[in-house]
């Protein structure tokens, strides 16, 4: 027989009677049962164990929604005990966002996609809403009770939370059997610091979106998303020199200097540390649109409008060879970094790949039907990504010289494809999204929210550039002149900066066309339509309470 707990008072029970006995013991069962079903929402594939004695599936979630809409139609009419109800229910849900393991005995449920099978405890899967009682009150709540709680750890010894809930109500004996708690585990624990710390975020957006029940177990997925806190960055230089749009930057393997390509046809090198001019290149009678410094060798690579693609001689500053091939305008140029490889591509809708020694085309890689935009080469498959303004991203088996993978879900051309420098993953961007991918096999996984002042989300933001650094961060670049800023695990944007055309330039020359880190990832560059490059750095002596993480996690986001 279990003992009995010594009743809770409620809040403003001092002035009303008693709740009705019959009534009181009906809903403490109920609350009982949903404290543990509560807790599926936690379990990322739906929830498998249940209360003890849960039926599991799809029937016995059903029949147990339907004893809950029975035995909550039973109850006498709403009236002046109606406060004490909702109190005592309230109080269960603050089970709500207790981590598995932490309410009733635990059993064997089903596999259905209801709230949870009948008997001790909710038994059931899926966990595609909320139990009744609980839902109910959320709806009866006041707005300011719409947090998620994050539970204090209860302390050793404790009764269970569906004990302590049912116990609440006044005359009741506790509808579950004490146990003893045990220490959390080291996931437990986590679960409970990372929930605590998101309880006023994930509370603002649902009090802003409503209450919905997949508003809320949505949130609860997302939650494991919040970004970390990076500092913000500042533009702290600005180098002139170029006389039209600067549009490719590439950095040296040593990082003490990068060069430049823009449309005054000339390569410019400048010195990292101090920003200082070294040297000017000529050579190209078109626009500069690629560049690439080898790691292996003591080259650097140019490709512009003009159809040439060329290799420099660092040593002596000279043009040694030349790639003949394409049939227009090469936009994009990357080396392979263990291979003596070099892989354009332009305007004729193909990628090449050149034996950068013996100058031959390994590879004329057709599959595209429109501008070849971006390229990224890696040393691991796919060793070759390309983004078209045929609003495709494929993947190439460098060795097979074919492509393995066609990724269509953009639905605009694409202007930029990075890979992330220490995970197989990848970002590509256009005019709908910014989009990330799962290497090698190319699966979706993220959607980026690309928002630019004054205009909303995904509104037709040209993004020309994508920047990433070993730390996780993502840069990107727009046509309207805004840098953005993301936490790339978390696809969530934490600074946009618009910049500021140069005096001399229109208002509408502050674009982005380029953008870079160095070795480091501390310092980012920019090429700009003011015809300058900008370089950036993190603001020092940033706190979290100067510059606080503004951030709610998107409660409907795309899955495509």
């Amino acid at each position: 027989m279990a003992p009995t707990v010594a009743p809770i008072p409620l809040a403003g029970a001092g002035s009303d009677p008693p709740l009705d006995t019959t009534s009181a013991a009906r809903v403490a069962a109920l609350i009982a049962d949903n404290a543990a079903a509560s807790q599926s929402l936690f379990e990322p594939n739906g929830g498998g164990d249940g209360g003890g004695g849960g039926g599991g599936g799809v029937a016995s979630s059903r029949s147990k929604r339907r004893r809950e809409a029975e035995a909550l139609l039973a109850l006498p009419p709403p009236d002046k005990h109606a406060a004490n109800l909702r109190a005592a229910v309230r109080l269960a849900a603050g089970t709500f966002g207790a981590p598995p393991g932490m309410a009733g005995p635990r059993g064997r449920g089903g596999n259905g996609d209801g709230d949870g099978g009948g008997g001790g405890g909710g038994g059931g899967g899926g966990g595609k809403g909320v139990p009744g009682v609980l839902e109910a009150a959320r709806l009866q709540a006041p707005p300011q009770r719409l947090a998620l709680m994050a539970p204090e750890a209860p302390p050793r010894g404790s009764v269970t939370a569906g004990a302590a809930a049912a116990s609440a109500l006044p005359g009741t004996v506790a509808a579950t059997t004490p146990s003893v708690v045990p220490p959390p585990a080291d996931a437990d624990a986590e679960l409970r610091r990372r929930m605590d710390a998101q309880n006023r975020a994930i509370a603002r957006t649902v009090r802003a979106g409503g209450t919905p029940a997949e508003g809320l177990s949505t949130a609860l997925a997302l939650a494991a998303d919040r970004p970390i806190w990076r500092p913000p960055w500042r533009v702290y230089r600005v180098l002139a020199g170029h006389l039209g749009w600067v549009r490719a930057l590439a950095v040296e393997p040593g990082n003490e200097w990068f060069v430049s390509g823009a449309a005054d046809r000339t390569i410019k090198v400048w010195d990292t540390a101090s920003g200082r001019l070294k040297l000017t290149l000529t050579g190209h009678i078109g626009v500069v649109r690629g560049l690439a410094v080898s790691a292996r060798h003591p080259y650097m690579f140019s490709a512009g409008d003009d159809k040439q693609v060329k290799c420099w001689d660092l040593e002596t500053n000279q043009v040694v060879r030349h790639y003949h091939g394409h049939l227009s305008g090469v936009y994009t140029l990357g080396l392979h970094p263990t291979l003596d490889v070099l892989v354009t591509g332009g305007r004729d809708s193909t990628v090449r790949v050149w034996d950068m020694r013996t100058k031959a085309q390994v590879h004329a890689l057709g599959a595209h039907t429109d501008v070849v935009n971006s390229v990224a080469v890696a040393s691991d498959d796919p060793q070759i990504m390309s983004g078209s303004a045929d609003s495709t991203v494929r993947l190439w088996d460098l060795a097979a010289g074919r492509c393995y993978a066609t990724l269509t879900h953009h639905k605009k051309g694409i202007r930029a494809v990075v890979r992330h420098p220490r995970r197989r993953a990848a970002a590509t961007a256009s005019a709908d999204a910014i989009k990330t991918w799962s290497l090698p096999r190319g699966g979706f996984a993220r959607n980026l929210r690309v928002e630019e002042p004054g205009r909303p989300p995904n509104d037709g933001v040209l993004i020309n550039a994508l920047a990433a650094n070993e730390d996780g961060l993502l840069v990107s670049g727009g046509d309207a002149g805004g840098v953005t800023f993301w936490d790339w695990d978390a696809a969530a944007a934490f600074q946009t900066v618009q910049t500021v055309a140069q005096p001399g330039s229109l208002a509408v020359e502050a674009g982005v066309f380029a953008t870079a880190f160095d070795v480091s990832g501390s310092r980012l560059l920019t090429g700009e339509a003011d015809k300058t490059i900008k370089m950036w750095k993190e603001v020092e002596g940033a706190t979290e309470a100067d510059y606080p993480l503004n951030w709610a996690p998107d409660l409907n986001p795309k899955r495509y």
